[in-house]
């Protein structure tokens, strides 16, 4: 399982892709995702079979905040990323949700300098031409 983050020109955006691969996935035919930014719907986030077996989804969330979410294999087993940024304790059973935090840090949010374009050169203003009939 991994996740992968990108950001957004402005940092307000993080788009996050959770993967489970094959192996993780224990041979189910299907895996939803659940969490705080799809209020625990089990059935609102599927991630999509990929060729090699593995599954997976990219979701926008905002950043600035850590997001509590497991995975659903085939509706009845769920599991936790085995590569998530932290874990904490569930407030509903006796186990733990995997946390994927969406603060970007300096080098994340760093983009290439852009070039100063050079300046234009003003052109004349256009002379006024006057017509008589």
């Amino acid at each position: 399982m991994a996740l992968k983050k990108a950001y957004s020109a402005d940092g307000k955006i993080c788009k996050v892709t959770f993967l489970v691969e094959k192996e993780a996935s224990q041979g189910a035919q299907n895996v939803t995702i659940a969490g705080d930014f799809n209020c625990w719907s089990s059935t609102e986030t599927p991630l999509k079979k990929e060729k090699n077996g593995s599954f997976s989804v990219t979701v926008e969330l905002e950043a600035g905040k850590e997001y509590q979410y497991r995975y659903l294999l085939d509706g009845n087993r769920w599991e936790n990323d085995w590569k998530a940024d932290k874990y904490i304790p569930a407030p509903f059973s006796n186990t733990d949700n995997s946390v994927v935090i969406c603060i970007p840090s300096e080098s994340e949010l760093k983009k290439p300098a852009k070039k100063e374009a050079a300046p234009k050169a003003e052109k004349p203003a256009a002379k006024k031409r006057c017509c008589k009939k």
